[in-house]
């Protein structure tokens, strides 16, 4: 059985969950008995925590109020709070580096030592990548989850990939994080149809609302659903082949900006991604280093068989007296040629 002090830390950590704990389910969770709960929520009450008892369930509620004591963490808590703070200052939210440097700061003055150096040999030994997508006004970031929250309709200019400008009025519906990038996911109600907007192309144009009755959201997965929309629908070519690798390994490769990655089987996946250039696509997904079936757009398919011979012609099975051997040059010619014919 944990000591006393440590126990009601754990209980405390469990009631801040914003839920209604049972009192026999709290009794198994600190590995005591009823009786024992019920004295350490007297402990808490007596701290000054509002412990609420909820009838009918014989469990408890911790209540809010301005006479509160600080909000109080375990271990694990203090350090993955460090840890999310510590990343947030790489974050692509404009002006939450300081605060979230300044939080950190004073969350490491009140850390014991031993979780203190915890801490500092995580920042320490790290070496931050900065995401180096655009910026997003934090007020921004609000405004849009608000109104998200409260089903009211959202104006806003749009800049979109090319550069046009339109006015757009639509029911927010989620937002998305890829971690370089926002998104929202929106029924755009003039075009009558689902649509992705980047947030750092948005101007909103208050007053918002009024107030909508939420849709069907156009997938299960809506962060698929984005991958699916960033990654194809801006550009003039859609591909869509079957990679003969795991789903896993292929989506390690692939970024969620770049590509979708869906598995087929344990062996095999399907990826679609889009560019303006054939060369490009064909090169990208050359350069996964496994088979793969091209499956469209015709397009597509001619490029890679024309840029497979190409390949081959220019790394002869013998080649010239003297010249060097490139264990790369045969081994580009071969990752498209295997499988590239499309399937039926």
């Amino acid at each position: 059985m944990l000591p006393t002090s440590a126990r009601l830390l754990k209980l405390l950590s469990l009631l801040q969950t914003h839920r209604s704990w049972p009192g026999s389910e709290l009794a198994e969770r600190l590995d005591v008995s009823d009786r024992t709960v019920r004295r350490d929520v007297d402990r808490l009450r007596a701290l000054g925590y509002t412990v609420h008892a909820v009838a009918g369930v014989a469990g408890y509620r911790l209540g809010a109020g301005s006479d509160v004591p600080p909000l109080l963490l375990d271990e694990e808590e203090a350090v993955a709070v460090a840890v999310g703070l510590g990343n947030a200052a790489g974050s692509s939210v404009t002006g939450i580096e300081e605060s979230a440097l300044r939080a950190l700061t004073k969350l490491e003055r009140v850390l014991p030592p031993r979780l203190r150096h915890r801490v500092h040999a995580l920042r320490a030994m790290t070496v931050p990548m900065p995401a180096g997508g655009p910026a997003v006004d934090p007020d921004t970031l609000s405004a849009i989850a608000a109104a998200c929250r409260d089903h009211e309709h959202l104006r806003f200019a749009y800049r979109a990939h090319d550069g046009s400008a339109s006015r757009r009025l639509v029911e927010p519906h989620r937002l998305v994080s890829t971690g370089r990038r926002w998104y929202l996911i929106a029924y755009d109600t003039e075009r009558a149809d689902w649509r992705t907007f980047r947030l750092d192309r948005m101007e909103l144009r208050p007053p918002h609302g009024p107030r909508f009755v939420p849709r069907e959201a156009p997938a299960d997965d809506l962060a698929a659903y984005t991958s699916r929309a960033v990654t194809s629908a801006p550009y003039r070519y859609r591909a869509r082949l079957t990679v003969y690798a795991p789903a896993q390994e292929v989506a390690e490769r692939m970024p969620a900006t770049t590509a979708a990655v869906h598995a087929l089987d344990a062996r095999t996946s399907s990826l679609t991604c889009g560019s303006h250039s054939l060369d490009e696509l064909a090169l990208w997904v050359g350069l996964l280093g496994v088979p793969f079936t091209v499956h469209g757009p015709p397009e597509l398919v001619v490029h890679v068989r024309e840029l497979a011979a190409r390949l081959a012609q220019s790394a002869p099975e013998d080649p010239p007296t003297g010249a060097p051997t490139s264990r790369t040059s045969s081994s580009l010619g071969t990752r498209c040629d295997p499988r590239s014919s499309p399937r039926p």
